[in-house]
């Protein structure tokens, strides 16, 4: 699939960190009952967190899990995946970090991130 998917408007989005950290924190649970390390499993949980952190306008199950983030497939810029990083450091225990030598590889598609996670997850 290719272009962008539709997000809300920037005033629906949170403007804050402060403002985003609490949003997340409401809507995303912290722990599941039983932590997967299948990136299957892991694609769709992100799909969902994709979906909820970023309030795309598409259902998470229509994310090509090998579609791009930049640009064509989801078209996320550098403050989405600052996002997507806190949303996902705080689901699953660990922190993605913004100078990891390692982040173009690890955000190149939904399925690399899942991998990531599987690896690094601690819950």
């Amino acid at each position: 699939m290719t272009g962008s998917y539709n997000r809300a408007p920037a005033a629906d989005r949170p403007a804050h960190p402060k403002t985003f950290q609490n949003t997340i924190q409401r809507s995303i649970p912290l722990t599941s009952p039983t932590p997967s390390t299948d990136p299957s499993v892991i694609e769709r949980e992100l799909a969902d967190i994709f979906v909820s952190a970023l309030n795309l306008e598409v259902a998470a199950a229509d994310i090509d899990p090998s579609a791009p983030l930049y640009g064509d497939g989801l078209g996320l810029d550098s403050i989405d995946i600052l996002e997507v990083a806190l949303a996902v450091s705080q689901r699953y225990g660990f922190q993605l970090r913004s100078d990891d030598e390692n982040n173009q590889r690890i955000f190149q598609s939904l399925r690399s991130l899942a991998e990531h996670v599987a690896r690094h997850r601690t819950q």
